[in-house]
């Protein structure tokens, strides 16, 4: 799935594909996203003057940031959502931002990371006159590395990727069902929405 300002290029990552996965584009900003068994999503859409929202571009991000930590947690996974002021001191930082036509390949304030700041969750957004789109994806399980970077023309960067990333299951020491986890995610949400003013 790639982000919205790179539609441009799904007709040479279709060619290079060969159709071993569908090319999409989401209405959300950031990079390319392989989406797969891999991978839980999650989009909530909020009215201009939510609280979740209403305190700029950057801090939009916290509530849904902390909510996944305390999901995860539920779950054995240790993460921590990251705070815009320890961004620059987020180890290899250049190595990251290198990749930056991957949505997991930088790190953006209020995603989550392990202890070792290997990115789990990433976040984007869309704003319009009528709402704000809040997404983030949870790495779940092991990624198709090797798939993605293959078919954005970067096979170079699968090792940064892979240094740079971790997925629940390795951090929990054992098997997470994705629906499982979709559901828990679910339940969170719903309760802190519901205690949330409009």
């Amino acid at each position: 799935m790639l982000g919205c300002s790179q539609r441009s290029l799904q007709d040479d990552i279709e060619h290079r594909l060969q159709g071993r996965a569908e090319v999409t584009a989401r209405e959300s900003g950031g990079g390319a996203v392989l989406t797969g068994p891999w991978l839980v999503s999650t989009s909530v859409v909020f009215p201009p003057g939510h609280p979740w929202v209403c305190d700029g571009l950057i801090d939009s991000y916290r509530r849904l940031g902390q909510l996944h930590v305390e999901v995860l947690k539920e779950f054995g996974v240790p993460a921590r959502a990251l705070p815009p002021q320890e961004l620059p001191r987020t180890p290899d930082s250049s190595a990251v931002n290198a990749v930056g036509w991957a949505c997991f390949g930088g790190l953006s304030p209020w995603e989550l990371v392990s202890a070792e700041d290997r990115k789990l969750v990433g976040l984007a957004q869309r704003r319009c006159r009528a709402g704000v789109l809040l997404v983030a994806g949870t790495l779940v399980g092991a990624v198709d590395w090797p798939l993605l970077c293959g078919a954005m023309g970067y096979p170079q960067h699968e090792h940064l990727l892979r240094r740079r990333t971790v997925c629940a299951e390795e951090l929990a020491g054992c098997a997470i069902e994705p629906e499982r986890y979709a559901a828990a995610l679910m339940q969170w949400l719903e309760r802190e929405l519901s205690t949330t003013p409009a």
